[in-house]
């Protein structure tokens, strides 16, 4: 089968590789699960390990957002069935263990991110390919309603793999609720989607930040009430403007950067909350300072995707919510070096992969 690696600094190659197979043997816990691919995507963290800011870390492949049609699965695996049309969130878990249970399946005690080992449960792949191993399916993996997985819902589907839960993360965690007023920093695809979540949350004012003109749109249309292009202390300033110079209550970060961290913390009021969910590769260093100093608090971290599915995949059925937009170009799996490319350029939102 074909899967995606990143060899270098921008340089990307689709490789063949043996198919996966369920575990085998006495030792084989039986809870994984065979899925084919029906489509995945690059995601902005992906863009770290292009732009040569980390290594590869490892040979399995990239990806970790997919959704497909489960073919097989292990003798233990009791809520997942052949025929199936998941979802899956960028991690595996258990859904069973302490930290599972209190919220947290990010974190599962048993589990872990994709391309990893798996302690009992043996190595997973990338998933831009065209066919994965889940580990733990059950925890894992969150099926969709038969009848519910038409060309024209794909998108919204494959956002719930990642983008939208991510920027529900940041709206929780930022404690967004009806009334609030909101600055969202990041005009990515989980920016965009914390726009969704805070307006889906009750938010009366979200400010986006944006400098490129089709993503200021969008986020228009997706609930975003104002726009500012500027960044640094021109941003700073014009975002306290629009609210009589103190600052909205609640800020998004959805980048990852020290400078995204620092322009979210200062511009939000005194006593308001940050929610941050973007990956710190560059940095993203808190000031205590500043939050002594302003009683902002600052809470977040690597979203719990697998437990918003339920809460967001009937929202998404509907249509009441469309993270699906944010998918502006739509490549074969054989052309993801271009996919890379677009979304390193900025010239496209986020790419989706069809194997």
């Amino acid at each position: 089968m074909k899967t995606v690696h990143v060899h270098g600094e921008r340089d990307v190659r689709l490789q063949e590789a043996p198919p996966p197979s369920l575990l085998r043997g006495p030792e084989a816990s039986g809870r994984d699960a065979i899925v084919r691919v029906v489509a995945a995507c690059v995601c902005g963290s992906d863009l770290w390990t292009y732009r040569g800011f980390r290594e590869p870390a490892h040979d399995r492949g990239m990806g970790h957002e997919f959704v497909g049609v489960v073919e097989e699965v292990g003798h233990a695996v009791r809520t997942v069935r052949p025929g199936d049309f998941v979802v899956e969130p960028f991690y595996v878990a258990d859904g069973t263990c302490a930290v599972c249970r209190a919220g947290f399946s990010a974190h599962c005690l048993h589990g872990g991110l994709w391309g990893a080992d798996i302690a009992g449960e043996g190595g997973s792949g990338g998933t831009q390919t065209e066919h994965v191993r889940v580990p733990l399916a059950d925890g894992t993996l969150c099926v969709v309603p038969p009848g519910s997985t038409g060309e024209d819902l794909l998108p919204g589907l494959l956002a719930l793999s990642d983008v939208m839960g991510t920027g529900h993360h940041a709206a929780v965690s930022g404690g967004v609720r009806p009334g609030s007023t909101v600055v969202v920093v990041g005009d990515g695809a989980v920016g965009l989607c914390a726009v969704i979540a805070a307006r889906r949350l009750g938010a009366e004012r979200i400010v986006a930040m944006s400098r490129h003109a089709d993503r200021q749109a969008l986020a228009v249309d997706l609930g975003a009430t104002d726009v500012v292009a500027e960044r640094g202390e021109e941003g700073i300033a014009r975002v306290k403007d629009l609210f009589d110079g103190i600052g909205p209550d609640v800020a998004l970060e959805c980048v990852g950067s020290v400078e995204a961290m620092q322009q979210s913390m200062r511009t939000v009021r005194p006593g308001g909350n940050v929610g941050f969910v973007g990956v710190p590769v560059t940095g993203g260093e808190v000031s205590v300072r500043t939050m002594f100093g302003t009683n902002v608090g600052v809470r977040g971290g690597m979203a719990t995707v697998r437990d918003y599915m339920d809460e967001l995949l009937p929202e998404v059925l509907s249509g009441a919510i469309e993270p699906g937009r944010v998918f502006d170009v739509q490549l074969p799996l054989d052309e993801a070096a271009e996919g890379y490319r677009l979304m390193d350029e900025r010239t496209a939102i986020k790419v989706m992969l069809r194997p």
